[in-house]
């Protein structure tokens, strides 16, 4: 089993930036990807982007590509999502999940509130 806890989220204007951070814990070996995702009120969850453990390859949805930059620190087992140009849309509760091959996010964090506004 993974534990994971997110941290970072609070309110900036619009056109700031935030990073949040997922720490992982426990079986950290068996972590494949590490994705982010968000839920904003009454919509349902959206795929933000996720880390490849091995390899660092990257990959971000629509929404975010070109704001968003996904990173890891290899000392402390934490990986970053650093959110550039932030808008009200941006607006959720993010999340990181982990998985293993040929699997579905099974290890999720508890999430952190991200609000943009004026």
């Amino acid at each position: 089993q993974v534990q994971l806890v997110e941290s970072g989220g609070g309110q900036v204007q619009p056109g700031g930036s935030l990073r949040l951070s997922c720490a992982a814990s426990g079986r950290t070996s068996s972590i494949y990807r590490v994705g982010w995702f968000r839920q904003a009120p009454g919509k349902e969850r959206e795929f933000v982007g996720r880390f490849t453990w091995t390899t660092t390859n990257t990959y971000y949805g629509d929404s975010v590509k070109g704001r968003f930059t996904i990173s890891r620190d290899n000392t402390k087992n934490t990986v970053f999502l650093q959110m550039n140009n932030l808008q009200p849309e941006d607006t959720a509760v993010y999340y990181c999940a982990t998985r293993e091959p040929a699997t579905d996010y099974q290890n999720w964090g508890q999430g952190t509130q991200v609000t943009v506004s004026s």
